[in-house]
């Protein structure tokens, strides 16, 4: 809903902070190794997170506890997200595989495992009924769940993150070439191709803000940059710190944005911005 943020690193931890007031609210320890990924669920009720640990952990959030983990994956768990009812965990890890955990069994082992990828999956994104990954084997995958297909587009360059535009209809791809790519999500044609950034080294975030208007993407050189999504031209460049940005989230609904970069996360805002309900 935007009111709440989460944010995990190289301590083990994760943390839940509300962002508007910059608190910290609680701090998630259970990982054995650096926590590469976290998503809440629908609800607030519920943390899924994946590291270098090769575990994939759900937590309850207001007790603080590990729920249940789940081992399968070769190596370490690069991204983690719920689906939309939050009974269904999906991983992307170094080893090459998505795997798909059940929330509600005691089942140990994955209820599906997709092993298409040729090499490391380095984002998953899910829809309705489709699992969207980037793989550093240079394609963006596409699983529709209702019929069971799978389309590939090749990018070439090894993909760092993919998303969904709010509207189903895209996909954007940012990958090691330093250039973000405007797919359409049906025929795998390119709309769009945005460059100017950094990206040749680190797994870094691509997004599109909340209306769809503009796409934006982290940076080697310490800055967010944002595109003009038709007209391709460079909208906006911020100055968020010294070091690489490695990830984004845009707020649902309103003009907010959060960057992370070297153990800070900072919030942006349009100056008429307020947080909605405020959460306390």
């Amino acid at each position: 809903d935007g009111n709440y943020c989460l944010t995990c690193g190289s301590d083990k931890t994760l943390k839940l902070w509300n962002p508007h007031k910059g608190t910290a609210l609680r701090t998630y320890q259970g990982h054995g190794y650096e926590v590469l990924d976290a998503a809440g669920s629908f609800d607030n009720s519920q943390i899924c997170s994946g590291g270098a640990d090769k575990a994939v952990a759900l937590w309850d959030v207001t007790t603080g506890q590990v729920v249940r983990k789940y081992r399968g994956h070769a190596g370490k768990v690069n991204c983690v997200q719920f689906n939309q009812e939050a009974t269904v965990i999906v991983s992307g890890s170094i080893d090459s595989t998505v795997r798909c955990w059940d929330c509600r069994s005691r089942r140990p082992d994955p209820i599906q495992v997709l092993d298409e990828a040729k090499d490391g999956i380095s984002s998953v994104k899910l829809s309705a009924h489709e699992i969207l990954t980037g793989s550093v084997d240079g394609r963006v995958r596409r699983y529709d769940l209702r019929t069971g297909q799978l389309c590939s587009d090749y990018i070439g360059s090894p993909i760092t993150s993919v998303c969904f535009s709010k509207d189903g209809q895209c996909v954007l791809a940012a990958s090691l070439d330093s250039t973000l790519r405007l797919l359409d999500k049906d025929t795998g044609e390119l709309l769009g191709e945005y460059t100017g950034h950094r990206s040749t080294t680190y797994r870094l975030d691509c997004v599109l803000n909340e209306q769809d208007t503009h796409v934006g993407c982290a940076s080697e050189d310490g800055h967010v940059y944002f595109w003009d999504l038709l007209e391709g031209s460079l909208a906006l460049s911020l100055p968020v710190g010294q070091g690489v940005v490695q990830s984004l989230a845009f707020h649902p609904r309103l003009p907010c944005l959060l960057a992370a970069t070297q153990g800070q996360v900072t919030l942006w805002r349009e100056d008429a911005f307020t947080p909605e309900g405020d959460p306390g």
